[in-house]
């Protein structure tokens, strides 16, 4: 399946993201974010989104139609993934980065069938979870079957 990053669909057609914060502002970021979602939702692929791209109300609806997994981290594990300046509402470090998911955590748990959290897990991990996910077709039977009947992880 192939795999599309819209972030760097953005980077790809218009620069790094900080320049184009800088230069532009982050309106005109939004609205290329915007188009690039659109676009990589049309297809048949795996999509990822910034942190950001689902405040967009359009993004929102045209989530609704899909299954949707929510990656999470801790705090303790994300400082050294935002300490390479590449996110500039993150500048502030993970005090920023904490206030950013408060205000977004409630669309982001909305949207999600599927929530992984990532702090401690590799990456083949994190996606044979997401596999197995989906060939079981649902969160629910998803989470009964990797915990078994007593609620307790098998």
């Amino acid at each position: 399946m192939p795999f599309i990053d819209t972030d760097r669909r953005v980077v790809d057609a218009h620069g790094p993201i900080a320049a184009i914060f800088q230069e532009h502002g982050e309106v005109a970021f939004r609205a290329f974010e915007r188009a690039a979602v659109a676009s990589a939702l049309r297809e048949a692929a795996v999509v990822t989104l910034g942190g950001g791209a689902v405040l967009d109300t359009d993004t929102q609806l045209d989530l609704a139609a899909t299954k949707v997994v929510q990656l999470t981290v801790s705090a303790d594990a994300v400082s050294a993934r935002i300490a390479d300046g590449k996110r500039p509402l993150l500048t502030a470090g993970v005090n920023a980065w904490s206030a950013l998911v408060a205000v977004r955590k409630p669309t982001y748990d909305r949207l999600a069938q599927l929530t992984i959290d990532t702090s401690h897990q590799p990456l083949d991990k994190i996606a044979q979870q997401i596999v197995e996910w989906l060939d079981v077709g649902s969160a629910e039977e998803w989470v009964h079957r990797a915990t078994g009947s007593s609620g307790e992880p098998v």
